[in-house]
């Protein structure tokens, strides 16, 4: 009898100790960590792509895009989603057939339409640390470009694959709602027509994005 209540005892204390070193630093409810709620979330994007249109100006670039996204997340750090977005840009119209002296490049319209898939790592887990949840996370997606009637040269920026690796930050007001403001680097390759002489090449297309998430349950 001496021994079970040895034991009890001896289970009581380390419950006990578990517990105070689980609150080490701060009263029960005063915690700076907050779990971030599971579930999915719905967020309206507004955003700006800058960049240069590549070495000749020619592929979209320079104006503002605004869409939607629907992310999923469970208790890990790992929070996944898709997104659509659109994007009223401009680009050069470049003729090689002129002489480069004279050759003027004229600015004209063209909307871009994004689908894509994301993933993020919240860094702080699935906690937020004074309601800021900061992330780094990756996009892959497919951009459709409306026509350019304007464009003799033959150049067609066409459907493109995009890769885009990003850093963000998540700012929670209340459990279900809160800003996510991301910063990407977007990859994607241009081809020229052979009048061109330049062949193709890879470029880098700034796009920084704010919007407005609401968080449920299914």
């Amino acid at each position: 009898m001496r021994c079970l209540r040895a034991l009890a005892a001896a289970a009581s204390m380390a419950l006990a100790a578990r517990a105070a070193v689980a609150q080490v630093g701060h009263a029960p409810g005063h915690s700076p960590y907050r779990d971030i709620r599971k579930g999915h979330s719905i967020t309206g994007m507004f955003g700006h792509i800058s960049g240069n249109g590549g070495v000749f100006g020619v592929a979209p670039h320079d104006g503002y895009s605004y869409g939607i996204r629907y992310d999923i997340k469970n208790g890990s750090p790992i929070q996944i989603g898709i997104g659509f977005a659109r994007a009223d840009l401009e680009r050069l119209i470049f003729d090689p057939s002129i002489p480069p002296e004279n050759r003027t490049s004229v600015p004209v319209k063209q909307a871009v339409s994004f689908a894509e898939f994301n993933l993020a790592f919240n860094l702080t887990g699935g906690k937020s640390w004074h309601r800021l949840a900061p992330f780094i996370g990756g996009t892959i997606g497919m951009a459709f470009p409306s026509l350019t009637a304007e464009d003799t040269s033959g150049f067609d920026f066409g459907h493109k694959v995009y890769f885009a690796p990003a850093v963000g930050m998540r700012i929670f007001f209340t459990e279900r709602l809160h800003v996510r403001a991301e910063a990407r680097g977007t990859f994607w390759k241009v081809t020229y027509p052979a009048a061109f002489g330049h062949g193709e090449e890879w470029t880098t297309t700034p796009w920084l994005l704010i919007g407005l998430g609401y968080s449920f349950s299914p």
